[in-house]
């Protein structure tokens, strides 16, 4: 007869499977219907300072040119040649003075992707300089970012990216509050985590992990040592503690809170979980973002940016103190992830784990995911 199922107590959920997290198959899959259908948050806009500016960046399998044209606007292509299909630009950043020139055969784009050269044009006629440039991606600005979408017809970015935020903090204008778009890079540090997207994004959207792994945040949040996350119920953020001052590694003063800030917005931290890849972390004086970049199964390049008010850059003020308390609960966030990611292949793990009650919000997400590749055809969930 066939074993019965193994039926989980009432407060416990079950995760995804092991190999949710160690197939090739199954990340092919979120690559194609993931990051290659959804809105994709692929650099800071003031990363291309002006025209001729350009960063190349990784969006599911394919590689993403971002440029500033002449006129100042963002533009964003395929970064493949339509010649013979030699990648365009080899390089993750640079500045070309007016034409991005294939290094194979020497065609030659504007900064609006328009075919304006190549080895003997001239005698083709036929060929129409707008049909063989390059090929556009679809692009929008928020928060000071730039996001690009491979999708034919892109999904509503208002319900996709901005509606996240109206979702998680209840109000559309609260966001606004902090000027994102206004602030200016303090600090950029690049983590190369060997581990799941998901996990990732798993250990970002819990606090059961907190009082055992973060004992500076908890310091300075400590409402998380109890295990409830910033995004458990609409609209909440969690507490500075009565003896902190500021949003720093030992809890002392910080930056004046940012000016269009909300009273009740002061001495608190919202988190924001923009999928599938960013999360924003809202202080009262400064943001955090975070920009990941599935590069396989198992490995995962996460982008985090500080921003500050513009005049605290340019002050040269010390920020070492702000920035040293995320960087911590970022590395002991990505060391426990890269501690997760061996036990996903082995047989304890075939059935996947459980969630507790409080990371119940991780459960939605797994719906989100299996309803995304199709309705679980990546697999069963057991």
């Amino acid at each position: 007869m066939p074993a019965v199922p193994h039926q989980l107590p009432a407060s416990l959920i079950a995760t995804l499977p092991g190999h949710y997290y160690t197939d090739p198959e199954i990340f092919r899959q979120e690559q194609e219907r993931l990051f290659e259908s959804m809105w994709f948050c692929a650099i800071r806009s003031t990363d291309l300072a002006g025209p001729g500016a350009f960063r190349t960046v990784q969006v599911g399998r394919e590689n993403v040119l971002i440029t500033r044209s002449r006129t100042g606007e963002l533009r964003a292509f395929l970064n493949i040649c339509r010649h013979r299909g030699a990648r365009l630009c080899t390089e993750e950043a640079g500045e070309v003075r007016r034409t991005l020139q294939c290094p194979y055969h020497a065609w030659t784009y504007d900064l609006d992707g328009r075919l304006v050269a190549a080895p003997n044009l001239v005698r083709m006629p036929d060929v129409d300089r707008v049909e063989y440039g390059l090929v556009k991606v679809a692009l929008r600005e928020w928060l000071g970012y730039a996001w690009v979408c491979l999708a034919d017809e892109p999904p509503s970015f208002e319900e996709t990216v901005t509606g996240a935020a109206v979702e998680r903090l209840g109000d559309a204008a609260a966001i606004e509050h902090y000027g994102t778009e206004t602030l200016a890079l303090g600090k950029r540090i690049v983590y190369d985590v060997k581990a799941n997207w998901k996990l990732i994004v798993e250990n970002f959207m819990e606090c059961y992990h907190c009082a055992t792994i973060h004992p500076e945040l908890t310091d300075v949040l400590p409402e998380f040592a109890e295990g409830y996350a910033a995004q458990y119920y609409v609209g909440h953020g969690a507490e500075f503690g009565e003896d902190i001052q500021g949003f720093t590694v030992d809890g002392s003063e910080g930056f004046a809170k940012l000016p269009a800030l909300a009273e009740d917005q002061d001495r608190r931290y919202y988190a924001i979980t923009v999928k599938p890849t960013v999360f924003i972390n809202l202080v009262p004086d400064h943001v955090i973002l975070h920009r990941m970049f599935p590069m396989a199964e198992d490995r995962t390049v996460v982008e985090c940016d500080w921003l500050y008010a513009p005049e605290v850059v340019e002050s040269g003020a010390d920020a070492a103190k702000s920035v040293e308390l995320f960087h911590r609960v970022n590395a002991q966030d990505f060391a426990a992830c890269e501690r997760t990611q061996p036990a996903m292949a082995s047989r304890a793990y075939r059935k996947g784990g459980v969630l507790v009650p409080s990371e119940h919000h991780i459960g939605i997400f797994h719906e989100w995911l299996i309803r995304r590749l199709g309705g679980g055809g990546a697999g069963p969930v057991h």
